[in-house]
C-alpha cells in the first residue's frame, strides 16, 4: 500500500472538477457492455447444459467465466443504479432491473440500501446499512460474550466470503428484514416483484433442462459470483490504513480517497469486474461509469494518491477484523488483545514517582 497516511483533504483539492469530464455516458459503450456481458452469460448457460453429458467436472470450470459474467452485469446494475450508465433515468432504472434476474439482488432495494452506504461510508455512528459489519476495539470488549462470539464467528473468513455471501444473495435478498420505515413502498415491494420473476425464470429453466440440471448449473455460479462480489467489496473498503471517523469530523473526500482502495487486478479479472477497483475514484463520483474510471485515474496524478492493493496483498487483509480508533487502522483479533493487554499491564505498573 502507498498512500501518505491520513493526508489532509485539501491534498485532494480540485477533484470535483477533474471528475466532470468523466461524468458522461458514452451510449456505444454502454450498449457494448451490455451485448458483451449478456451474451457472455447466455453463451456459458448453453455450455454448461451440454456439459452435464460430458462430465461435472466441466460445468464447474465453466461456472468460472459464468460467475464472471454475472459479476460484470452486477457492475452495469450497479453503475444504472448511480444513474451513471446511460443518460436516460428511464433506460438506467430498465437496465438495472434487468440485471437484477441475474444477480438475485433486487434493482431499487440495492439502489437505495447503496446509496446510504455513498453517503455514511467510513462514518462510524452511520455504520449498518450497505456495509460490513465492523466494531471497534473498545466495542468488541465492552460487548456482551455472546455477542464477541457471534463477531468472531461473522468475521472468519470461511463464513464471510464462502457461506455469508451465499445467505445473502440467495436468502436475505429475498426479504425486506431491517429496512427502515422511512424507505418508501416501492423500494420494498422491488423485492417481492423481483422474487416472483425469478420464480417465473427458475421454473422456465426447470421445464427446459429439469429442475436438477438447473440448479447443478445455477448453484455453484451463485456460489462463485457472490463470494467475489463479497470480497472485492470487502477490499475496496477493508484495508488496514483505511479511514472511519466520527460524524463531527467526517470527511467525504478523505472516506473516498483513504477509506476506499485501489484494487489493481490483472487484465481479465478487471474487465470482468467492471473496472470496479477503483474504487476510490467511484466514491468520489459516482457518476462516472465504469468504463471511464481507468482513464480519470491514470490522467489524473490526484487520483493516484490511494492505498494500492495487489491480489498478493489482499490475502492478508482477510483477518483484520476491528478498528483501532487510537492508531487508525484495522487490526486483527490478535493484535486488538496484545493492545488491551499492553493497556491494562501499563494502567497496572506503579511509575517511579509512586
Amino acid at each position: 500500500m502507498n498512500k501518505t497516511l491520513q493526508s489532509p483533504a485539501a491534498d485532494y483539492d480540485g477533484w470535483q472538477k477533474i471528475v466532470t469530464k468523466y461524468q458522461q455516458p458514452d451510449i456505444w459503450k454502454s450498449r457494448w457492455q451490455v451485448a458483451n456481458s449478456f451474451g457472455g452469460i447466455f453463451l456459458c448457460w448453453i455450455l454448461m447444459s451440454y456439459s452435464l453429458s460430458v462430465g461435472y467436472w466441466l460445468t464447474l470450470l465453466l461456472s468460472l467465466p459464468a460467475a464472471g459474467f454475472v459479476v460484470r452485469i452486477f457492475i452495469i446494475q450497479h453503475d444504472a443504479g448511480h444513474g451513471s450508465f446511460f443518460k436516460s433515468r428511464q433506460a438506467n432504472d430498465i437496465t438495472g432491473i434487468i440485471c437484477s434476474m441475474f444477480s438475485l439482488v433486487p434493482y431499487k432495494y440495492w439502489r437505495k440500501s447503496h446509496a446510504t452506504h455513498h453517503a455514511h461510508h467510513a462514518e462510524l455512528e452511520e455504520r449498518g446499512i450497505g456495509d460490513i459489519w465492523t466494531l471497534t476495539i473498545d466495542e468488541y470488549h465492552q460487548a456482551s460474550w455472546w455477542m464477541r462470539v457471534v463477531y468472531r464467528f461473522f468475521r472468519n473468513p470461511f463464513f464471510l466470503f464462502l457461506i455469508a455471501p451465499v445467505i445473502n444473495f440467495v436468502i436475505l435478498n429475498r426479504l425486506t428484514i431491517g429496512a427502515p420505515d422511512s424507505w418508501r413502498h416501492g423500494e420494498k415491494a422491488s423485492v417481492w416483484w423481483t422474487n416472483f420473476a425469478l420464480l417465473g425464470l427458475f421454473a422456465a429453466a426447470s421445464a427446459l433442462i429439469g429442475f436438477t440440471n438447473m440448479l447443478l448449473i445455477e448453484l455453484p455460479i451463485i456460489v462463485i459470483a457472490s463470494s467475489v462480489g463479497t470480497y472485492l467489496f470487502y477490499a475496496q473498503h477493508q484495508f488496514e490504513r483505511t479511514y472511519w471517523e466520527h460524524t463531527p469530523h467526517w470527511d467525504y473526500t478523505l472516506a473516498a480517497m483513504q477509506g476506499s482502495s485501489y484494487f489493481k487486478l490483472p487484465p481479465i479479472l478487471q474487465w470482468f469486474t467492471g473496472n470496479i477497483g477503483f474504487h476510490h475514484i467511484h466514491h468520489l463520483s459516482p457518476r462516472i461509469p465504469n468504463y471511464n474510471l481507468q482513464n480519470c485515474h491514470d490522467e489524473n496524478p490526484i487520483m493516484q494518491q490511494v492505498s494500492v492493493l495487489s491480489m498478493a496483498n489482499s490475502i492478508s487483509i482477510m483477518f483484520l477484523t476491528l478498528w483501532d480508533e487510537k492508531r487508525q487502522r484495522l487490526v486483527t483479533f490478535k493484535e486488538a488483545q496484545e493492545l488491551v493487554r499492553n493497556n491494562m499491564a501499563s494502567v497496572a505498573t506503579p511509575s517511579f514517582a509512586e
